[in-house]
């Protein structure tokens, strides 16, 4: 829309500064022979050239001096205004030198073509004339237009730039800060549970003893939540790094639910294919905390998860037959998170019970891009 609305600006311009030299040309002299269609048409071209002064600046600037300079040739007394708009442009745009030597050759080449034969016209009525069509200040003034706008956009520019970085770095102190904070209060919290698991199967199993699920549940758990939370804290200490956690980690997840006491299917549809990695990292957490809320929340017993490649989308489906008890609030924090994951890559996602009984949580996560 912006580009649309300075495209019309310029052929606005443009467009007024072709009949303002039409109009210019038609009231300079009523008797003069040497307005012929030629001139006319230098005259419109050299306004109309402006429409295209963003794009190529230089080129504008050269077609509109050699309009001016064939409007003189042909005698038409009209001040070179588009040479002057060019002029701006140019200098605007950072083409200096090649603005230099275009004013240069045009006040050079402006009394020359205006040169008669001697008894027609003498040196000096031709620079007097040459004068009156392009004034020296005129061209100064304009060029030091486009300059001053020029510094003025490069300044802009800096200090877009400048509180870019400012606010890329107070991004990375706090990624920092919060990384600190995680490592020195939750990882040793989950250091001690899984530690303390450890040492409870291995004495377990030292005493000849059944150990219970549970308490592998646990272990794996602990294992897991510190794999988790220090590929976490590599994320966060750099934004480049990537959580090793994807697609091909999901039968991780169901085995552990296995384990966990429930029984849980994986079926795989459609063309398998490469996704993204964001992609594949969310459908991962959708999985993960699905059946992690299974597990906790339901009295279910069975789990399903399918996950289906398209072409341009993937589709994660979760069902259970359990249902939520009456003192569990279901928006917690885990299905908000599912939504933000869903939301950031502009996919789907649907969660509620099933109408023949149980829980289902539905995403749809397109592959094509990530917006």
């Amino acid at each position: 829309m912006g580009t649309t609305r300075c495209g019309v600006r310029d052929w606005a311009i443009a467009g007024g500064v072709a009949v303002t030299l039409v109009v210019a040309g038609l009231a300079g002299h009523p008797g003069d022979p040497g307005r012929t269609a030629v001139g006319y048409a230098m005259l419109v071209v050299g306004g109309l050239a402006l429409a295209a002064r963003r794009r190529a600046s230089v080129a504008v600037l050269v077609g509109t001096g050699v309009c001016a300079v064939g409007c003189q040739a042909v005698g038409f007394d009209v001040p070179a205004v588009a040479f002057l708009f060019a002029v701006y442009a140019a200098v605007r745009a950072g083409h200096r030198t090649a603005t230099v030597v275009a004013a240069v050759t045009v006040l050079v080449a402006l009394p020359l073509v205006t040169l008669g034969p001697p008894q027609e016209l003498a040196l000096g009525a031709a620079l007097a004339r040459a004068r009156g069509v392009l004034e020296l200040a005129w061209l100064v003034a304009a060029g030091a237009a486009g300059e001053a706008l020029r510094q003025a956009e490069r300044r802009a520019d800096e200090a877009e730039r400048t509180r870019e970085e400012t606010a890329r770095r107070r991004a990375d102190e706090e990624r920092l800060h919060i990384a600190r904070e995680l490592h020195d209060s939750l990882t040793h919290q989950i250091s001690v549970i899984k530690v303390q698991a450890e040492v409870a199967v291995h004495l377990a199993r030292k005493r000849g003893e059944e150990v219970p699920e549970a308490l592998l549940a646990i272990r794996t758990a602990g294992r897991e939540a510190t794999r988790e939370l220090r590929a976490t804290l590599e994320v966060l200490r750099d934004d480049g790094a990537r959580v090793p956690r994807g697609l091909d980690h999901v039968p991780e997840l169901v085995r552990r639910a296995r384990a966990a006491g429930l029984d849980t299917t994986l079926t795989i549809g459609g063309h398998r294919h490469d996704v993204p990695a964001a992609v594949g990292r969310t459908a991962y957490r959708i999985v993960q905390e699905s059946l992690t809320n299974v597990t906790r929340h339901a009295t279910a017993t069975t789990a399903s998860v399918r996950i289906d490649y398209r072409p341009d989308a993937l589709a994660i489906q979760v069902d259970d037959d359990g249902a939520i008890p009456a003192g569990v609030p279901t928006p917690g924090v885990g299905l908000l998170g599912m939504r933000e994951r869903v939301a950031a890559l502009g996919g789907r996602l649907r969660v509620g019970p099933r109408g023949d009984g149980g829980f289902t949580v539905h995403a749809e996560l397109p592959t094509g891009g990530t917006p």
